[in-house]
């Protein structure tokens, strides 16, 4: 069973410095047939002006990634860690017991556009950790989250992976699903089909249940990259 969730139907907020579109319910955006997916709780579509950010604030028992699709972030924690996040690269900060952190747009100039999703652990408590990572933009399938780990991915706590898919030569790829887990599609860029009719654009998302295969196929000359999350 696949069920589509346009991007025009998801929650939206605009603060002037912060444009941000909710995948699931979030801040002021309530909706409880909308609350998350298996333990995918965020996925926020943000976009920042030059040089506004959001302030230090704290998490615990989180774990957060953020995508940055245009732009650089500059981020700074309570654990020391002062980094820059420049598009195409991949962070997960575990917040554990507890993190405080800010991110800003690093320009004075340039927007950002950057994707933040939150993951509910299965572990709680514990020291807070910080990773960040460019991965290949290779076409097909990338893995980039694992819970151990492995293969030089970002190991996060939780029985899950996230999965990047580019399409741009290569029109089609399948991947191998596990009926008794969860699946959740994120298109980024360019259009895609998932069979059965169902199409989607930059934005919208695909829950994926009871399913063995899940077929992608490109359907323009645009690249497609999407982000598939395997859940429990």
């Amino acid at each position: 069973m696949i069920t589509l969730r346009n991007a025009k139907d998801r929650g939206h907020a605009n603060f002037g410095w912060l444009n941000s579109h909710h995948t699931f319910s979030f801040g002021n955006y309530y909706d409880p047939q909308h609350m998350g997916f298996s333990h995918l709780r965020v996925i926020n579509d943000d976009t920042v002006t030059p040089g506004a950010g959001f302030e230090t604030h704290g998490h615990r028992d989180m774990e957060i990634l953020s995508l940055v699709l245009e732009g650089t972030i500059a981020h700074k924690d309570s654990a020391g860690n002062v980094k820059e996040l420049p598009a195409g690269e991949y962070q997960l900060m575990s917040a554990g017991k507890g993190i405080y952190h800010s991110e800003f747009n690093a320009s004075k100039n340039d927007m950002l556009k950057f994707l933040q999703i939150w993951i509910q652990p299965n572990q709680l408590g514990g020291q807070p950790g910080y990773q960040q990572k460019e991965f290949s933009q290779a076409q097909g399938f990338t893995t980039i989250i694992t819970p151990d780990g492995k293969d030089g991915t970002l190991h996060i706590k939780q029985n899950m992976q996230l999965i990047q898919l580019i399409l741009e030569d290569q029109p089609t790829a399948t991947w191998q699903a596990d009926s008794n887990r969860h699946y959740y599609v994120h298109l980024i860029e360019g259009e895609l089909s998932l069979g059965n009719g169902i199409t989607m654009h930059p934005g919208d998302g695909a829950k994926i249940e009871d399913i063995t295969e899940i077929n992608f196929e490109k359907l323009s000359e645009k690249r497609v990259k999407a982000l598939l999350f395997d859940l429990v």
